[in-house]
């Protein structure tokens, strides 16, 4: 299966992904703190959660149209948020920059993570706060969201290699039932991370 055309998904006049927080995100939101960066925002639909919750949210993804749909769902719900289109693969946040890091499936190829993770890590300030969701290995062939390639998905070994320099508060696959619109709806099995920057770097 090709990967999705992000600006023809988002083209669709309903949220692909529905407009509400993902669950995850909303249960440990107050640990974040300000601001927030959010990568493969799509749409907004977290971003704006987490500006209604008095937090300066950056929200960065490659598709145009989702943050055009992001923008306006902000302005919909009376709060601001800042976008940016960006390839993730070229992305570079400035260092010492945000309270809190925000990855919810943001499902890239190892050689992207290899360069992206690592500068995540760098744009936190000490006692900064990254979450992460994402759909496992042991999604494959379950039909109820997510990419079918391997590499696209993440295992708790994955994320410890992956994110180095942050103490981890939680890190476990699980399985729950997703409900992100028609894209993400059920039983799923998902990587749930939340983890703290200790030290400068």
């Amino acid at each position: 299966m090709s990967p999705p055309d992000w600006n023809a998904r988002y083209s669709a006049p309903e949220f692909a992904y529905g407009t509400e927080a993902n669950s995850f995100l909303k249960q440990h939101a107050d640990l974040l703190l300000d601001p927030v960066l959010s990568i493969a925002e799509g749409e907004g639909r977290n971003a704006v959660y987490l500006a209604s919750k008095g937090l300066r949210v950056h929200a960065v993804d490659n598709s145009s149209v989702g943050l055009a749909k992001a923008a306006k769902l902000a302005a919909d719900r009376n709060v601001v948020i800042t976008t940016e289109v960006a390839d993730l693969q070229n992305f570079a946040p400035e260092p010492n920059v945000y309270g809190g890091v925000v990855s919810i499936y943001a499902h890239l190829p190892s050689s992207i993570r290899a360069q992206l993770h690592p500068l995540l890590t760098q744009t936190m300030k000490p006692g900064g706060i990254l979450i992460l969701e994402a759909y496992s290995e042991n999604q494959r062939g379950r039909g109820t969201g997510g990419p079918g390639d391997p590499d696209l998905l993440l295992t708790c070994g994955k994320v410890e290699r992956e994110l180095v320099g942050l103490e981890t508060i939680l890190l476990q696959e699980t399985e729950r039932d997703v409900l992100e619109g028609k894209f993400h709806t059920g039983l799923a099995s998902v990587i749930q991370y939340i983890g703290k920057k200790v030290s400068i770097g």
